[in-house]
Parts: structure tokens; C-alpha cells; sequence
């Protein structure tokens, strides 16, 4: 008989984080509980189907532009149901919305609970992110985002929004802001939050940057 225990040689962190997982899926506050359900068989650990996958607080998938300018995506997303923020729509607007065609984006989304509270700002999630060797995405890849993905998905991935990290786009105002695909107030939302080196944000969000871009047009 083996009397070895199986997790003897997993790290700490990974166990907290399984713990934190079954957690999640199962909805149950009390981690001995949540795992209590596991061992009994009362909930089953099945391999999910997605268009995404997770690695380490990392979540991955890939999305391909197709030319849409800002006007066409305040037109296309709300034409299915989406809902624009008045922010978002005046960052849409923008000269310095500029959409590309044919564009493949691999895509990393840091989430938040990769950083402590103090920390989840946005210079800090930037330079986490450039330490990664991640990069600026365009600004439609929140369209992307928010199209390609259901509320009930960003949820399964753990998260309440997702903000597309690229170079801030000023509103009419003046103020910078960052496009965000989220799912509150009973809506499917793309909105704007407004940015700046020291705003904080939530640990329920995600933070997506680009591992690699790829055009597929001549």
C-alpha cells in the first residue's frame, strides 16, 4: 500500500488555488466544505469545453479583427442585444480609434487576483504585463472581446469585466479611457473606465493585453 501523500509534492500556492477553484465552481464559502463535495462525489470535476484556457492566473484565447470601424461596433454590438456606455461610445467615436483587418491577437488576460489590493493599479499591472513581455492591444479588441464572449463565459473565467489595456483614448472631454467588455446591471455591457497610472481596480477583473499579433492580409 502507498502510503505517500499524493499532493506531497505539489507547492503550497498550487493547492490554495485549486482550494480557491473548487471554491468558485462550487459556490461554497467554507473551503473544507467545497472540498468535502469534491471528495463525496456531490460534485463532479468534469474538463470544460472552452474557447479560452487557463494557465496560472492567466487566461489565454485568440481573436481576429475584421475592419469594423467605432460607429459599426456601437451599430453591430447594440443591433444584438449589447449595451454601449456613453463613455465607451465617445471612445468609439475617436480619430484615435483606428481598427485593423485580418488581424489574429493571441490574448493574455492577467486577472486580478494576481495582485495584491494595494497593487491592482494600473502602472503596476502594466509593468507586470511588460515583464510577461505582453503588449499595448488596439483598443477594438474590447469589441472583440465583448462579442466573442457570453456573460455566463467571463463568469465561468472567474471574472465581472474585462478591460482591453491599450494606449488610453481621450473622451470629449479630454479624459483618457480604457474600453471594458462586462457583465453587470443585468446587461451585456462595453463600457469606458476612465485610466490613469495610479487608478485602482477591482479583483474581480481582467486585465488583457497581446501575446502576439498576426496579420493575415497581404
Amino acid at each position: 500500500m502507498n502510503t505517500e501523500f499524493a499532493i506531497a509534492e505539489v507547492m503550497p500556492d498550487k493547492l490554495n488555488a485549486l482550494v480557491e477553484n473548487i471554491m468558485h465552481q462550487t459556490g461554497e464559502a467554507d473551503p473544507n466544505e467545497a472540498v468535502r463535495l469534491v471528495n463525496s462525489g456531490e460534485w463532479v470535476v468534469s474538463k470544460q469545453t472552452h474557447s479560452w484556457r487557463e494557465e496560472d492566473g492567466v487566461i489565454y484565447f485568440s481573436v481576429t479583427s475584421d475592419g469594423t470601424t467605432g460607429e459599426d461596433w456601437i451599430t453591430r454590438l447594440e443591433s444584438k442585444g449589447f449595451r454601449v456606455g456613453d463613455y465607451a461610445k465617445q471612445v468609439l467615436r475617436s480619430p484615435d480609434f483606428k481598427p485593423t483587418n485580418g488581424v489574429t491577437t493571441e490574448v493574455a488576460v492577467l486577472k486580478g487576483r494576481l495582485f495584491e489590493d494595494n497593487d491592482r493599479i494600473t502602472k503596476k499591472i502594466r509593468a507586470e504585463a511588460y515583464k510577461r513581455k505582453l503588449s499595448k492591444p488596439n483598443a477594438e479588441l474590447a469589441c472583440l472581446i465583448r462579442e466573442k464572449f457570453t456573460d455566463k463565459e467571463i463568469e465561468a473565467m472567474g471574472l465581472w469585466y474585462i478591460v482591453a489595456m491599450h494606449e488610453p483614448i481621450n473622451d470629449s472631454g479630454g479624459v483618457p479611457f480604457l474600453l471594458v467588455a462586462s457583465r453587470h446591471d443585468g446587461g451585456r455591457w462595453l463600457d469606458a473606465c476612465n485610466d490613469g497610472p495610479g487608478s485602482g481596480w477591482s479583483r474581480g477583473g481582467g486585465f488583457a493585453f497581446a501575446v502576439s499579433q498576426v496579420s493575415s492580409q497581404s
